[in-house]
């Protein structure tokens, strides 16, 4: 009966396969997490909504380091043997609770220390932080349902959870709501029905088939000394990776104030909508980079058509994303964050951080071999000093323009993101020793980048040298041509 199970309801994982059900569900969750900040930025005072999403941002980084890496292990080791994965993620969580306790202890102590105003504030910041600490305990059975292959499942609770939030987000404004806490306690529903359904399905399709008796999904399993060492890179990587894409609206925040950092929030939120493509190709890559860990020829083979992949969603992703922007955005947000009163537009600085989308996209299958490869201290590595790089090049440009008046702060936070991004690539290669897969596509790669680099240039000044992006669109045959080069399912095997 289990082995029936396990044929019917698990397969191998597929990164054409999965990679579409993962973007189609980010791409979904994303259209509803933007109608949501609309419910909110004119729900909200802008101060509010300030302090709401630098509350959010603040917890869900600080939070971030109770996940342990545990779950990346997961969808790693999970493809290898599928039978063992529900009492891993039993095994996660109970690892997980006992880690949690010295955080939560330690937010409680220091939060009125830094937040001057906690008292006026204290049901915000315990429901942000309830809601970081809802979007952990839930990545682990979505990391269980990837590496059975089951990504669109994972895909659904992700889009049942948005659904549920901006459900609660647009009854609340209908009734003319203006409590920051009152929108978040509704993302927290949303996070807690998101959790319920991913468990649920984890349970369903794995647990029948489970061996209870065995978490060992691979030689990093053995025991709980060896599985939290072997995580150790994860996590702390978990624990800073949240800076690379929130230190310029943190710093933003400090040198400019909380009204310019909701600014640039509002420009990020199209930016973030877009990075769930790259973030979702990594998810779909890394089981199966995994499972080839130990076999070159495939793994460089699966990195080669994760690339073509890349090129070919290369052009779609900057047309679109200019095009929704420039037209939806405006139209759909209050005019504060686009007639220049608060400084800048959000669609210019969004033009901006476009070609650092672009730089983070080409980095997909360096970065992700990286999390697959047999040294994972170097992937930790990468984002410390992505981290670190981000830091001082954000906090140099941004502190140097802050004082005018024009925005240029602003527009100094969207260049050192994109600047960022372009660091990102370049060590994320070095890093992953594939400079040879690399120089055998330097024709193509360069090509991509310069004309990306005109594209975004041309959109940010209206200028016609935007069209000149067409020319990317010569990568859509071989990205769908890459979608074919797919592992046979787990049944057929």
């Amino acid at each position: 009966m289990g082995e029936s199970n396990l044929a019917s309801k698990t397969r191998r994982p597929m990164m054409g396969r999965d990679s579409g059900w993962l973007i189609g569900s980010d791409i979904i969750a994303i259209f509803l997490a933007l109608i949501g900040q609309i419910f909110l930025t004119k729900a909200l005072l802008t101060e509010d909504y300030g302090i709401y999403i630098v509350a959010l941002d603040a917890f869900a980084t600080f939070f971030l380091i109770i996940d342990l890496g545990l779950p990346t292990l997961i969808a790693r080791d999970g493809a290898g043997d599928v039978k063992k994965i529900w009492p891993a993620i039993l095994r996660v969580y109970r690892l997980q609770l006992i880690c949690s306790i010295p955080f939560i202890l330690l937010a409680i102590i220091t939060t009125p220390l830094i937040v001057d105003e906690w008292k006026e504030f204290l049901s915000l910041l315990i429901i942000c932080g309830l809601i970081a600490l809802t979007h952990i305990a839930s990545y682990a059975p979505r990391s269980g349902l990837r590496a059975a292959g089951q990504a669109k499942l994972e895909a659904g609770t992700k889009v049942i959870e948005r659904a549920v939030t901006v459900l609660g987000y647009f009854i609340l404004y209908s009734q003319g709501s203006s409590s920051a806490t009152s929108f978040a306690l509704v993302f927290l529903l949303g996070a807690a029905i998101g959790l319920i359904t991913a468990l649920s399905f984890s349970s369903v399709i794995l647990r029948p088939i489970s061996d209870s008796s065995n978490s060992i999904l691979s030689e990093s399993w053995l025991d709980n000394k060896t599985l939290l060492l072997q995580a150790l890179p994860f996590a702390i990587t978990l624990g800073v990776l949240p800076y690379v894409i929130r230190i310029e609206k943190f710093i933003i925040a400090s040198e400019i104030g909380v009204e310019a950092a909701a600014l640039f929030h509002v420009a990020q939120l199209a930016w973030l909508a877009g990075l769930v493509v790259p973030q979702a190709l990594r998810a779909a890559l890394l089981p199966v980079l995994g499972e080839h860990r130990n076999d070159s020829d495939k793994f460089q083979n699966s990195l080669n058509n994760s690339l073509d992949l890349c090129l070919g969603i290369l052009p779609i992703g900057l047309f679109f994303g200019a095009g929704i922007v420039y037209f939806l955005l405006p139209i759909t947000f209050p005019e504060q964050y686009f007639d220049g009163s608060i400084g800048a537009s959000a669609v210019d600085l969004f033009m901006i951080l476009l070609f650092g989308w672009c730089l983070t996209l080409m980095a997909t299958p360096t970065y992700t071999a990286l999390q697959a490869g047999r040294k994972p201290w170097n992937f930790t590595f990468l984002i410390a000093i992505v981290v670190i790089f981000a830091t001082f090049i954000g906090y140099v440009l941004i502190d140097w323009q802050a004082a005018k008046s024009d925005g240029a702060g602003l527009y100094a936070g969207a260049i050192a993101s994109s600047v960022t991004s372009g660091f990102l690539l370049l060590m994320s290669i070095h890093l992953s020793s594939n400079w040879s897969l690399i120089n055998t596509r330097a024709p193509q790669i360069l090509l991509a980048i310069f004309v990306s680099a005109i594209t975004c240039y041309g959109l940010a000044n209206s200028s016609w040298i935007a069209i000149s992006g067409i020319i990317l669109f010569y990568f859509i045959p071989q990205g769908i041509q890459s979608i074919s080069s797919t592992e046979e399912k787990l049944s057929e095997t």
